[in-house]
Order: structure tokens, then sequence, then C-alpha cells
């Protein structure tokens, strides 16, 4: 690659880092980290390449002024965990927007293909939920119950396992992205295709308006957590396929680390739809302004924390370095 290439490829990167460390004392030791990995692997690229050139005596100092600082501030600060989702998590998301655009056109293509194929072919929907779910749910819906299901279990058992087990399906759907992130299309392909015919399931018996106004309580922030759950795992398994400028082995590190950050930051997504799921969705007679309020609002959290928030922070970020060059 020649020199003038690889400038214009990371000359906004280096930019962006050096703002970081004249406003130094926002910077958190992880991030600090990840910055340092970043820049000894471009200086190492640059001293093989051009090993005499301006470019490699600014990463060189660049390098050594990151070094200096990961080691004065050794210490984290009380604040880490507050910091962890009001800016580092933030600015991952920043960094993932394509990969979460990725999962959530293969949920919902998939989705759209589940709701096909149930209107289509009337063992569909039995071959993808089971013949015993759907017995016991038409047998519900005769008895004028039909989303009994959800009031079958003592609420603090039903919580805790469904907690479980979301937090399980984050995790498969975040580690099988190391299968080149064929793993996790899959599983965001299956759990889309689950949905799709789910719902088509409650059309055909007229119940789609009280399936959504009851299910969705809770399914909001469990399936916007699977998808970005989805998201890690492509941001894993690209590191991989496309490492860049970086090598293969280093990139991977970097990819797997902010995956497992995104995976950690959906924790409390799942607890929360978990605990609307326990505790709140057996309600199924509540109000119609009620239930709305609630999915609503759960939309409205996701899409700010996850999509508006990043951006506007990433925004006052890059204000902030211009302001100091």
């Amino acid at each position: 690659m020649k020199e003038i290439t690889f400038l214009k490829q990371n000359a906004d990167k280096w930019q962006e880092f050096e703002g970081m460390m004249n406003k130094k004392s926002s910077a958190s030791p992880d991030l600090m980290a990840d910055l340092f990995i970043q820049l000894t692997d471009d200086l190492s690229y640059a001293k093989t390449n051009y090993p005499k050139s301006k470019t490699t005596q600014y990463l060189n100092s660049l390098a050594a002024r990151v070094h200096q600082e990961i080691y004065k501030n050794k210490k984290e600060k009380k604040s880490r965990v507050i910091t962890f989702w009001t800016h580092e998590l933030p600015f991952i998301f920043k960094n993932s927007h394509k990969q979460l655009l990725y999962a959530f056109i293969i949920f919902i293509v998939a989705m759209l293909i589940g709701i096909v194929s149930a209107a289509y072919d009337d063992n569909f929907v039995r071959l993808i939920l089971g013949d015993s779910y759907v017995n016991m749910t038409l047998d519900n819906i005769d008895k004028g119950e039909p989303m009994a299901v959800y009031q079958s279990m003592n609420q603090v058992n039903m919580f805790i396992g469904i907690t479980v087990n979301n937090i399980y399906v984050s995790f498969m759907c975040f580690t099988f992205g190391i299968l080149f992130s064929l793993g996790t299309a899959y599983l965001l392909f299956s759990n889309g295709l689950m949905l799709g015919a789910f719902q088509y399931f409650f059309y055909a018996k007229g119940l789609l308006l009280q399936s959504v106004l009851v299910i969705w309580i809770h399914g909001t922030l469990e399936i916007s957590a699977i998808i970005i759950s989805g998201c890690a795992g492509i941001v894993m398994g690209n590191s991989i396929l496309f490492p860049g400028t970086y090598s293969r082995g280093v990139s991977f590190i970097s990819g797997a680390k902010q995956g497992v950050k995104i995976s950690i930051g959906l924790v409390p997504v799942f607890i929360t739809a978990a605990f609307f799921e326990g505790f709140v969705t057996r309600y199924a007679h509540m109000p119609m302004w009620l239930s709305l309020s609630i999915i609503l609002s759960s939309l409205s959290f996701i899409i700010w924390y996850f999509i508006v928030y990043p951006i506007r922070l990433n925004k006052k970020a890059e204000q902030l370095v211009k302001m100091d060059n």
C-alpha cells in the first residue's frame, strides 16, 4: 500500500485519537487500551513499509503518549460502571450501526418469510412452534384465554427462568459470530422465522391485535435485544473476515472485546424484558392505553439509547476534537 493511501485511510482515526488524548481525563482505561492496540498495529505497519517517514515518527510519538496515559490511569474510577453505559457502550454502538442494520434486515426478512410460509402452509406453524405449544394455545383460545400461557407459572420462577434463557440466547447469538458471522445470521434467521409464524398463527385466529398488545409488552425489549446480540456476533465475525489494515489476530481480539461489551450492556435489557414477561404480561386484560404505553416506551428507549444517543455523543466528541485542533 502506498503511504498516501495509508494516510487517507487512517488520518481521521489518528486525529480522533489525538483529540481523546487532549481530553484524556474523560477517556476510560479500556478505551485507552483499545486505542493503544490499534496505534501499535498501525505503527508496526508503518515501520515495516515506511521506516524513515514522518508518518512513522508521528505514530511512534502518539503511541508513546497513549502508553504513558495507560500507566497513569491504571486505577479505575469509582464511576467506571456508570461511564460504561453513558459513554463507552454508546461509542461502541456508533461504530456498530452498520452491523446492527445487517442484523435487523436478516431478522425482518426471516420474519416475513415466516409469515408468508405460515399463510400458505397450514403445517408450517406446527413445524416451527411444535405440536404441544400449538395444541395448548388452541385449547386456551377455546377457553377464551389465548394468553393463558403467561399465567401458568409462579411469577418469580417465571422471571428467573426467562432471564436465564434470554441471556443464554444472547450469548449464543454473540458467540456463533465466530463462525464468520454465519452462525449469528442463522440464529437471527431462525428466531425471525419463529416470530413470523407465531404472529401469523394469532392473526389467523383473529387475535392479532390482542396478541400484539400482550406479547409485545415484553417482546419489544426481548426481540430488540436478540437483534442487538446478533449485531455483537456480526461485529466479531466481521473482524475475522475484514481485518482491514490490522493483522487478523489483532482485528479479532478487538472485535471480540467490542462484542462482549455489547452483550454485557444488554443484560439489564433482558432482565427488564423478563420482569415484564413474568409480572406484567400475565395481565392480558389491562387497558389498551397502558399496554401501548409500555410498548412504545420500550421501543423509544431502544431507538434512543442504541441509535440516536450514540450518534449525538459521537458528534459532540468530534466537535471537541475540532476545537482542540
